[in-house]
């Protein structure tokens, strides 16, 4: 397929042909003929320049849309990334907040269980010592 640029070339290069045949098979004088393709040419410049202008407006119409599409889009994409990360940090402080009430708790339970064992320890220890002196107590009283 042809490029918009392989068809200009063409489209004047038929101008150009048509001209020539046109020339060559015209009843008119030579004057008439000089008026004719200079008129035509101004007509084809005119609307050649014409078209220019339309297509840089077009382009510059197109980029000024891109432009707001692609700055809306990265705003969107902000709003967006920055509600992700606050809902991460909201979720990151509650997670927090139940570890160390879990740590806590679990400090909690450790702590009694440390008096339980100590406790315990101290009973054994009492009642070692209540058998011991009862076992010297029997030993004292089979010796006499």
């Amino acid at each position: 397929m042809a490029s918009n640029g392989d068809k200009v070339l063409y489209f004047l290069v038929g101008g150009f042909v048509g001209a020539c045949v046109a020339l060559l098979f015209a009843p008119k004088s030579g004057e008439e003929t000089r008026r004719l393709l200079e008129g035509k040419y101004r007509e084809g410049t005119d609307r050649l320049g014409r078209k220019v202008h339309e297509g840089r407006e077009y382009i510059s119409e197109r980029t000024k849309a891109g432009k707001e599409y692609v700055t809306s889009a990265a705003q969107e994409g902000r709003e967006y990334v920055s509600g992700l990360v606050k809902e991460g940090r909201e979720k990151v402080q509650e997670v927090s907040g139940k570890v160390s009430s879990a740590v806590e708790k679990g400090r909690e339970n450790i702590g009694r269980q440390k008096e339980q064992i100590a406790a315990a320890v101290e009973a054994g220890r009492e009642a070692y010592q209540e058998e011991r002196k009862k076992a010297e107590d029997a030993g004292t009283e089979s010796a006499t």
